[in-house]
């Protein structure tokens, strides 16, 4: 059986470990990037991805510049923002550039 890829983008080793664990556990492969930039090059070189989760906050490019470039590149590969931010504008503008779903941190794992 084939596992599905997802990507992890978070500036958080923390939180990054976290997801990864908890979704590898579940039975998908994890791939991460610690910005928006190498999470866009990963995006290109993963062309096989399943589904992306990203925080907002991150230096370099953030995650709804991050988000807007993919979606040109890749506009039916969900995307899921996993982020503290709770700002509606920012989610409006997520929503706006095809964000599948909005998640604020903290969250706990089922395990």
């Amino acid at each position: 059986m084939v596992k599905k890829k997802i990507l992890i983008i978070d500036d958080s080793e923390t939180i990054r470990s976290l997801v990864a664990q908890t979704l590898g556990q579940a039975g998908y492969e994890v791939f991460e990037a610690p910005d928006g930039i190498l999470g866009a090059f990963r995006d290109r070189e993963r062309a096989d991805l399943s589904l992306v989760i990203c925080d907002v906050n991150m230096p370099r490019m953030d995650g709804l510049e991050m988000l807007e470039v993919l979606r040109g590149q890749f506009p039916s590969l969900p995307i899921l923002m996993l982020t503290t931010e709770s700002r509606l504008d920012k989610m409006a503008r997520a929503k706006q550039a095809g964000a599948k779903a909005w998640m604020i941190k903290p969250f706990k794992p089922p395990f």
